[in-house]
């Protein structure tokens, strides 16, 4: 099994990433991308993977962590994606939740745009956050096409968008939410996703899954969100944790 979008590299868990990754491993959890979000996550992303061998990381810049960027900004990202062990661009997007202003949202805008060219220029994908702004994210992919596609984690939108994010060729990442009682949506996304663009993450230490609610969350907790997508899907763990796998390695372009 494999989570597709942790940060291993936030406060919470990066001063014991060798036992996290130790406890995920003991229940099957082998392959992670921890995900940056402004240049010192991202450098410390890159890091982690360097220490771990079933370890990856993404670089980017959040939309919540555009304060003070600057085109010298982009230029480290760019360094910092240039390493071997970086296989995507993010998280970067859109998070029109705690941004109203309309200022904000064009410049989260334009720094989504220049992170989706910077992606285009070395041929890697995109991990998307979209949040209260499920139709702005598509409008923007489909202006600027990512030439090596990407995911959207911890896919929020609407179940009657996911065809077209899937026809732009992205991927979808479900966590936590899906084990919660009331999580309608989310669970109807599970079952409409395409089995060959679905993912499982945790985004730890946010969302941990039920049973767990109220402990941090971590990638060892992956086995609970399998099993609810498995469930939830009608079909076998092992066969969906297969295909998770492949999808996983298909669009990171990862052989291990």
């Amino acid at each position: 099994m494999l989570d597709s979008h942790c940060h291993l590299n936030d406060d919470k868990l990066y001063a014991d990433r060798a036992k996290v990754i130790s406890d995920a491993l003991a229940r099957g959890v082998d392959l992670f991308l921890v995900a940056g979000w402004d240049i010192d996550s991202s450098r410390k992303a890159l890091q982690i993977a360097h220490e771990f061998p079933h370890v990856y990381a993404a670089v980017g810049i959040h939309p919540e962590n555009l304060e003070g960027v600057s085109d010298d900004s982009l230029l480290e990202i760019e360094h910092l994606a240039r390493d071997p062990k970086a296989v995507a661009i993010g998280e970067i997007g859109l998070d029109y939740h705690w941004y109203k202003e309309e200022a904000d949202h064009q410049k989260q805008k334009e720094w989504f745009i220049k992170q989706i060219h910077l992606a285009n220029k070395l041929s890697l994908p995109i991990c998307i956050h979209a949040r209260d702004a499920t139709q702005d994210t598509f409008d923007v992919l489909k202006v600027n096409p990512v030439l090596k596609k990407g995911n959207l984690h911890c896919y929020s939108g609407s179940t009657e968008m996911m065809p077209l994010f899937a026809e732009l060729g992205f991927y979808f990442g479900f966590d936590g939410p899906i084990t919660y009682k009331n999580a309608k949506v989310p669970k109807a996304n599970v079952v409409r996703c395409p089995l060959d663009r679905l993912l499982s993450e945790t985004d730890s230490p946010y969302l941990t899954p039920v049973p767990h609610r109220g402990e941090t969350n971590t990638p060892k907790f992956i086995p609970e969100i399998v099993q609810e997508m498995a469930l939830l899907r009608g079909c076998d763990e092992k066969s969906l944790a297969n295909q998770i796998l492949l999808n996983f390695k298909t669009l990171f372009h990862v052989e291990q």
